[in-house]
C-alpha cells in the first residue's frame, strides 16, 4: 500500500487559516442570524401587543382593524412563494394572507366573529382557551396551516371572551432567509479569502525556513562542514540557524578529531607491526635454512619470542586504549554518586597486582560526588601505571585523596626522574611520548585518556615536581552530589 503523501508545512498553515476563519465566520454569523431573528421577532411582539391593546376596544372584529392605523403602514408585499406547498389548497380558497387578522373568542375559546383570511390562523390552541376562560393572562404564538409559521398571533382577555390579533411574519422570514443566504456565501468568500492569504502568509514567513532547509541540503550533499549558514535578524529563525552553525561547527571538530585520532593510531600501530613482521620473518627464515645446516642460536630465538611477546603486549595495550577513547566519545557512560575514595582504593588494589616491584603508599579521606565510575576508575589506574612505569624497583608511589574548597583533590606522586619542563605542556596529548619515554612500553594515550575524562567532569589535572624530585600529577574534581 502506498504512503499517503502528507501535506507540505506551508499548505497546512494554509488549510488552518482557512478552518480558523471559516470557524470564526459561522460562529460570528450564527450568532448575528440569532440575534436578528431575536430582534424582529421582539419588535414583532411589542407590535402585536398594541394591536391587540388597541383592537381590544372595538365591537367587531372589523371595527378593531379600521382601529389600527398601522395597519395602513404595513406593506402588502406578498407573493405566491411566500406560502408554503401545503397550504395551497387553503391559498386557492380564502385567498392570500393579510398583514393583519382579528378573531373574537368567547368564554369557552369558540370563534365567534373574526376578518377576512382568519382561517390561516388554523384552529384555536389550549393557552389560548385557556385565556378566553379564565378572563386573564396572555398568550403569545405562532399560527399556520399545517405546522407552518405564517403569523405571530396574541391572545388576550376581554369581556366575555378574549381577542386575538395574528400579524404577519412572512416578510420576516424572508428577510431572515435572505440574511442567512448572504452570511453563508459571507463564509464561503471568507474562507476562501483566508485560504488565499494564510498561502500568502505562509509562504512569506516560511521563506526563511526553506532557505535555511536548503543551506542545510547543500552541507548534507556536499559534506562540506567547515560550511556556515548565513544568519540574518533575532528571530527565531536566526536562533536556529545559529544553533545549526554550532552544531556543523562540533560535527567539524568531531570529524576532525577522528581523522587525527585515525592518523596517530596509523603511525603508533605500523612501528609494532613492523617489527612484529620483521621478527616472523626471521623465524621462518631461520626454520627454512634448518636442511642446510644454518640454525639459529636458541639465545637468538629466545630473544626473538621475548620480542614478539613484548610487541604483541603493546598491540594489546595500545588496541585496549584506543577502544576506551572511541567508548568515551561514542557511548558515554553515565553519571551517578559515588565515594572517590572507594575508586582509589580499588584501583590501588589493581595496581598493586600489576606492579609488585613497587609500594603503594595511600591516604584517601572520603570525597563524595557525581560521576561515572569506570572513567574515574581509569584515570586512577592510569595515572598510578604511569608512574609505577617511572617508579624504580622497590621505589613508592604515593597517592593522596583530600577535599578543600569543594574540590576533590587526588594526587599522585613517584620516585621518577620526573617530566621535564618543556614535555609537561604535551604529555595530555594523544600518542605524544617524551624523548626519556621513547625507550619504555606504553602507547602514549594513558594521560590524553586522563585529561579527556578529566575535562567530561568539569575537572583539571596538572603536572608538577615532586618533592623527592619525581612527578607529581593532580586532579581536581567538583565535590559534593548533584541535586
Amino acid at each position: 500500500m502506498r504512503e499517503r503523501r502528507k501535506l507540505t508545512l506551508r499548505a497546512r498553515v494554509a488549510v488552518l487559516s482557512a478552518l480558523g476563519v471559516a470557524l470564526a465566520v459561522v460562529v460570528v454569523s450564527l450568532a448575528g442570524w440569532w440575534l436578528m431573528h431575536g430582534r424582529m421577532y421582539d419588535h414583532l411582539d411589542r407590535q402585536v401587543r398594541a394591536q391587540t391593546a388597541e383592537a381590544a376596544r372595538a365591537v367587531t372584529p372589523e371595527d378593531a382593524l379600521r382601529l389600527l392605523h398601522s395597519v395602513d403602514e404595513l406593506p402588502d408585499n406578498w407573493s405566491d412563494g411566500d406560502v408554503p406547498d401545503d397550504a395551497a389548497q387553503l391559498l386557492a380558497q380564502v385567498g392570500p394572507p393579510p398583514p393583519v387578522v382579528v378573531r373574537f373568542l368567547d368564554s369557552r375559546g369558540d370563534v365567534v366573529a373574526a376578518t377576512a383570511g382568519a382561517a390561516w390562523l388554523g384552529p384555536v390552541g389550549s393557552s389560548a382557551t385557556a385565556v378566553a376562560e379564565s378572563g386573564t393572562g396572555e398568550d403569545l404564538d405562532d399560527a399556520g396551516p399545517d405546522d407552518e409559521t405564517v403569523y405571530r398571533v396574541h391572545t388576550a382577555p376581554r369581556d366575555g371572551g378574549a381577542i386575538q390579533v395574528g400579524s404577519r411574519v412572512i416578510g420576516i422570514e424572508g428577510t431572515l432567509d435572505d440574511l442567512r443566504v448572504l452570511l453563508t456565501w459571507i463564509g464561503l468568500a471568507g474562507a476562501a479569502l483566508a485560504g488565499v492569504v494564510g498561502w500568502g502568509v505562509a509562504r512569506t514567513g516560511l521563506r526563511p525556513v526553506h532557505r535555511l532547509t536548503g543551506a542545510v541540503e547543500t552541507v548534507a550533499e556536499t559534506q562540506d562542514l567547515d560550511s556556515s549558514i548565513p544568519v540574518t535578524g533575532r528571530d527565531e529563525i536566526a536562533r536556529l540557524a545559529t544553533a545549526v552553525n554550532h552544531l556543523l561547527t562540533a560535527l567539524a571538530a568531531s570529524k576532525a578529531a577522528q581523522q587525527q585520532l585515525v592518523q596517530d593510531a596509523g603511525h603508533e600501530l605500523r612501528t609494532p607491526l613492523t617489527s612484529l613482521r620483521t621478527n616472523v620473518e626471521l623465524l621462518r627464515y631461520a626454520d627454512a635454512q634448518q636442511g642446510s645446516g644454518k640454525v639459529l642460536a636458541p639465545d637468538d630465538r629466545a630473544r626473538l619470542l621475548r620480542d614478539l611477546g613484548i610487541q604483541a603486549e603493546e598491540l594489546t595495550t595500545l588496541t585496549t586504549e584506543l577502544v576506551e577513547l572511541a567508548a568515551e566519545n561514542t557511548d558515554p557512560e553515565p553519571f551517578g554518586p559515588l565515594d572517590l575514595a572507594d575508586v582509589v582504593h580499588g584501583a590501588v588494589i589493581r595496581a598493586r597486582a600489576r606492579w609488585p616491584q613497587v609500594v603503594f603508599a595511600v591516604s584517601a579521606t572520603p570525597a563524595s560526588l557525581t560521576g561515572q565510575p569506570g572513567g574515574l576508575s581509569r584515570i586512577v589506574l592510569n595515572l598510578l601505571d604511569n608512574a609505577a612505569k617511572w617508579s624504580p624497583p622497590g621505589g613508592t608511589v604515593r597517592v593522596r585523596l583530600s577535599t578543600t574548597d569543594g574540590q576533590a583533590e587526588l594526587t599522585v606522586t613517584d620516585e621518577g626522574p620526573g617530566i621535564s619542563e618543556q614535555d609537561r605542556p604535551k604529555v595530555f596529548e594523544r600518542f605524544y611520548r617524551a624523548t626519556a619515554a621513547r625507550s619504555m612500553p606504553g602507547s602514549g594515550l594513558g594521560l590524553a585518556i586522563v585529561a579527556q575524562i578529566v575535562r567530561t567532569h568539569a575537572g583539571s589535572v596538572v603536572v608538577g615536581t615532586a618533592s623527592g624530585g619525581g612527578a607529581e600529577l593532580r586532579v581536581r574534581l567538583p565535590a559534593g552530589h548533584a541535586s
